[in-house]
């Protein structure tokens, strides 16, 4: 198969065969063509050259609903849910139950318990807003909604993304439950140890081309595989740390933090050049800790202080002026404005730094973003490229550029790695870790264990709004945290 865009190669005749009751991982970089290939599986786009075969005999799938009629469901990465309607107006939205031009509530409400539960989450109610849900909670609205057609194969865009490891363990029976009943899957993740676990064969992309097609899961080596998406080897994924100063200042002071009903009594510090890891599962309330201490939220009990100065309760602008920058979870959603060119959102919360008798100096942001652009090795260093056109690694470098050129020295990190590939992934470790060397402070949140004490110098374990424990990422593993956040205390 290949696929054009205005002169730009996205595919250059991929191959990819599945087979019936297996699941089939696609691996590959940003950029390297998974998210045209399976756009033009779903009928999103039209290939200029290939063929498709299903079930033996070629198709065209000109539009997404011919998909669907052949039995092709696809859950994007983003989630696609509408927060305005109920989970059930969600999961049939486009082939509502009815007859006689009235819509049958009840049926539906009925169906979507059934496919809930056969989810792994009948605690659900079908009558639930959706914009009331977490990110975890619309991925598994989104499960069901391609679970409620009569579907052959499925296709699913990093559906481990927003989800913790228990979540992900319910993926996974999910997954299988669809296997054993002859339904394909083709997974696609960054997650290279998740192919182990789920995977019969994997593909590797990279620029567009099959590296190769149907390698084993189980024996294909990881370094191989790295090797494949990358053209390199990646051999150590976390950098080294380095030593935080015993006299090295403190930056952020965090005491008897509480938010009602969300979490309660936490209490942290963060010194010049530390990273503080906060570990546990999804509902934790890790994100909404540091949203809190961003001044997102506003706190019903307790203090934050920056460099010794206590901020405002609730204030973004407060937190803002004292050094304080977020990059939160849904970066596309919250923290970045895809359709602005990048130079845009590099200096978006240091405009008045740019103007000029009421006009702001484009020359000097471009300029500005430009530096930053060359420092944090951004690909394309072009700053008036539009921000949507570019991966999930480089988005995450424009945050981390904007509180850069502002001048922040807590930086607090809300799923810094999420949807982003192997080879950008140790980019962005490495900058970390450049970025508290350098003596700022900095806080990360993340759905996987491993990245919080891979980063860490010292981690908060997190369960249910408490902090359980708090001690160096060197004293403890992912078994130690996950045991602690399944007691729930500890001792």
């Amino acid at each position: 198969m290949t696929k054009s865009f205005a002169g730009v190669q996205a595919l250059r005749g991929v191959d990819l065969d599945v087979l019936p009751g297996e699941v089939h991982c696609v691996l590959g970089q940003n950029g390297a063509g998974k998210s045209t290939l399976i756009k033009t599986l779903a009928g999103v786009h039209r290939p200029d050259e290939g063929t498709i075969g299903w079930m033996g005999e070629p198709v065209e799938i000109a539009t997404p609903e011919a998909a669907l009629e052949l039995g092709i469901a696809t859950m994007y990465q983003e989630l696609d849910v509408v927060d305005g309607l109920t989970i059930a107006e969600n999961i049939f939205l486009g082939h509502e139950l009815a007859r006689g031009g009235f819509t049958k509530r009840s049926e539906a409400a009925r169906q979507t318990k059934e496919l809930l539960r056969r989810l792994g989450h009948a605690n659900l109610s079908p009558h639930t807003e959706v914009g009331q849900l977490s990110a975890a909670n619309k991925q598994i609205v989104s499960m069901a909604r391609a679970l409620s057609h009569d579907i052959k194969l499925m296709i699913m865009d990093e559906p481990s993304a927003v989800l913790d490891t228990e979540e992900v363990k319910n993926l996974f029976s999910v997954v299988r439950e669809l296997t054993s009943e002859g339904i394909a899957v083709v997974y696609i993740t960054h997650r290279l140890e998740e192919i182990r676990q789920i995977g019969d064969r994997i593909t590797v992309l990279k620029d567009g081309a099959s590296m190769a097609s149907g390698l084993p899961a189980a024996d294909t080596p990881t370094s191989e595989l790295i090797r494949l998406m990358t053209g390199r080897a990646v051999e150590n994924v976390f950098p080294p740390a380095v030593p935080v100063p015993e006299d090295s200042p403190l930056v952020l002071d965090v005491e008897g933090l509480a938010l009602a009903g969300v979490f309660s009594d936490v209490t942290f510090t963060v010194r010049a050049g530390e990273i503080v890891g906060l570990a546990g599962l999804v509902g934790s309330g890790r994100s909404e800790i540091i949203e809190t201490v961003y001044g997102a939220r506003k706190a019903t009990a307790g203090t934050v202080r920056v460099a010794g100065k206590r901020l405002r309760r609730g204030s973004v602008v407060a937190a803002v002026e004292a050094g304080v920058g977020l990059s939160p979870e849904e970066r596309k959603s919250q923290g970045l404005v895809l359709d602005e060119p990048i130079f845009v959102n590099v200096t978006l919360s240091s405009v008045s730094r740019f103007a000029r008798a009421g006009f702001l100096d484009e020359r000097a942001e471009r300029r500005v973003a430009g530096e930053q652009i060359e420092a944090l090795e951004l690909r394309p260093a072009n700053p008036d490229r539009p921000t949507r056109t570019l991966s999930g690694g480089n988005q995450q470098k424009i945050l981390l550029a904007r509180w850069l050129v502002h001048g922040a020295r807590v930086l607090l990190l809300d799923e810094p790695t999420r949807g982003v590939d192997v080879g950008a992934r140790a980019e962005i470790y490495a900058l970390i870790r450049r970025l508290s060397a350098a003596g700022n402070a900095v806080v990360i949140v993340s759905s996987e264990i491993e990245e919080v004490l891979g980063l860490a110098d010292k981690v908060l374990v997190i369960s249910d709004g408490r902090v359980l424990q708090t001690l160096p990422a060197s004293q403890i593993d992912e078994h130690g945290v996950l045991d602690l956040v399944m007691k729930g205390t500890a001792a």
